[in-house]
C-alpha cells in the first residue's frame, strides 16, 4: 500500500480529468506460504504461519526462523492464524454470500504468494463461474507453471510485485540471513517467465514496484526501460520507509519529466492512483496513493485514527480462513481484532455502514469534482492494462 506522495501528486482540487469508480473488490488471502522474505511485507495483516505453527492462541511471534515478517503483527491484535483456502463448497458459499450482500464483482487473490497454491486454477475457476473478474497479486515465483491453467480457468489480470531488477537489488530487500545472490537471480528468472506466460496466454499484466528510498531510484529506471512496453507500471511507496520513500518517488517523476495526465479515485475505499506521461509524453506511469478515508463509525475512537498512524485508511474488505476452517471478514490491516465471521459481519452494523459509505463517498467525490470529472472510460486498454 502507499500513501499520498505529497508534492508528487496533484491536489485533489486540481483540474485533472478525474475518473470515479466504486469499490466492488474483495481481496482474499488464499494461503500464507511465500518463498521470499521481503522486509516491508504486511502479509495481509496476519502473522507468519510457519513461525507460529506450534503455538496456541495469540500473542503470536512476529519473527522466527523463516526470516519473513508481517509489519503490523506486533500491534494489530490479530487473534488467528490463516489457513489455505480450498476450492470447495464452503469457499463458494462465502463468495456467493459476500457477493450478493456487499455487491462485489471482482476477486483479488493474495497471500503469501498465490502461485504456490497447488489448486490455484480451481480457485480461479470457482470464482469466475460465479461471475467474478478474477485478479491476482504475485511475485512470480511459480507463475510459469500456474498461469496457463489459470488463464484457461478465467484469470483476468496479474499485478506482479517487482522487488528488484537485478539479483543484488532483490537480495538487498530480503532478510539479512537470506540475501543470497544466486537465489535472487533464480527468483528474477521466475518472474520473467511468469510475465511471459501472461503475455502468451493473454492475461493482462502489470508491475507494482515499491520504492524504498533514493537508493532504489535506478531500479525504477531499469524497470521502466526494460518492461514499460509490456507492463502497466505502478509505483508504490513503502509504509515502513516513510518520507524517504515518498521523496524517492517524487525524484523519479522529476527525472522522467512526468506530467500529470489523469486521476482515478475509488469511492468507498482509500485506494487511488494518478497517471503521468513521462519521457516527453511517449510513455505512461502510475503512482498509487492513499486518500485519507475513514469509516464514519468503525474508525471513530481507533488509536490509529490520526494523520500519522493510520497508514492505509479503509482500503476495502478482505477475506481470510482460519485454522478451524472459519471464514473471517477483515476491514483493516492495522486492526485485525476487527475481523468477524461472515455471519456476524453481515448481521452487524459494519456491513451496512460500508454500503452506505460507498454511496455517500461517491456522491461527495462527484460533487467535489463536478467541473472536471469525465465519464469513466473502459477499464482496459487495447493491451489489456488499466487506462488510468
Amino acid at each position: 500500500m502507499s500513501v499520498d506522495p505529497g508534492k508528487s501528486l496533484p491536489s485533489l482540487a486540481s483540474p485533472l480529468p478525474t475518473y470515479i469508480e466504486t469499490d466492488t473488490t474483495l481481496r482474499v488471502k488464499i494461503l500464507d506460504a511465500c518463498g521470499m522474505t521481503c522486509t516491508f511485507c504486511h502479509n495481509e495483516g496476519t502473522p507468519v504461519v510457519v513461525d507460529n505453527r506450534n503455538r496456541g492462541l495469540a500473542p503470536f511471534r512476529t519473527s522466527g526462523s523463516s526470516g519473513r515478517t508481517s509489519i503490523y503483527a506486533a500491534t494489530n491484535g490479530s487473534t488467528f492464524l490463516p489457513s489455505s483456502i480450498p476450492p470447495d463448497e464452503d469457499f463458494s458459499q462465502a463468495l456467493r454470500r459476500l457477493g450478493e450482500n456487499m455487491e462485489f464483482t471482482e476477486l483479488h487473490l493474495t497471500g503469501g504468494e498465490p502461485t504456490l497454491h497447488p489448486r490455484l486454477p480451481e480457485l480461479v475457476n470457482l470464482a469466475a463461474e460465479q461471475g467474478y473478474r478474477v485478479c491476482m497479486t504475485s511475485n512470480g515465483e511459480n507463475g510459469a507453471r500456474q498461469i496457463p491453467a489459470c488463464a484457461e480457468a478465467g484469470l483476468d489480470r496479474v499485478n506482479f510485485s517487482v522487488f528488484g531488477t537485478t539479483p543484488e537489488e532483490l537480495a538487498e530487500v530480503q532478510h539479512e540471513r537470506f540475501r543470497d545472490r544466486a537465489k535472487a537471480a533464480a527468483k528474477i528468472d521466475a518472474l520473467h517467465a511468469s510475465i511471459q506466460a501472461c503475455v502468451e496466454h493473454r492475461v493482462r499484466v502489470g508491475a507494482n514496484i515499491v520504492v524504498l528510498d533514493h537508493t532504489h531510484i535506478e531500479r525504477v529506471h531499469r524497470l521502466l526501460d526494460s518492461y514499460a512496453p509490456q507492463l502497466s507500471v505502478r509505483l508504490l511507496n513503502s509504509l515502513d520507509h516513510g518520507q524517504a520513500s515518498i521523496d524517492a518517488i517524487d525524484e523519479v517523476l522529476r527525472q522522467r519529466g512526468a506530467v500529470a495526465e489523469a486521476r482515478r479515485l475509488t469511492a468507498g475505499a482509500s485506494g487511488a492512483r494518478t497517471a503521468y506521461l513521462i519521457d516527453g509524453g511517449q510513455r505512461r506511469i502510475h503512482v498509487k496513493w492513499i486518500r485519507p478515508v475513514r469509516l464514519p463509525t468503525t474508525c471513530q475512537g481507533c488509536r490509529f485514527n490520526n494523520d500519522t498512524d493510520c497508514q492505509e485508511g479503509f482500503y476495502g474488505l478482505r477475506l481470510y480462513r482460519d485454522r478451524t476452517g472459519r471464514y473471517l471478514v477483515g476491514v483493516c490491516l492495522q486492526r485485525m481484532d476487527l475481523c468477524r465471521p461472515i455471519d456476524d459481519f453481515l448481521n452487524e452494523h459494519m456491513s451496512t455502514e460500508i454500503l452506505r459509505f460507498r454511496r455517500s463517498d461517491r456522491d461527495r467525490l462527484e460533487a467535489d469534482h463536478r467541473d472536471f470529472t469525465t465519464s469513466p472510460p473502459s477499464m482496459h486498454s487495447e493491451e489489456g492494462t488499466p487506462t488510468i
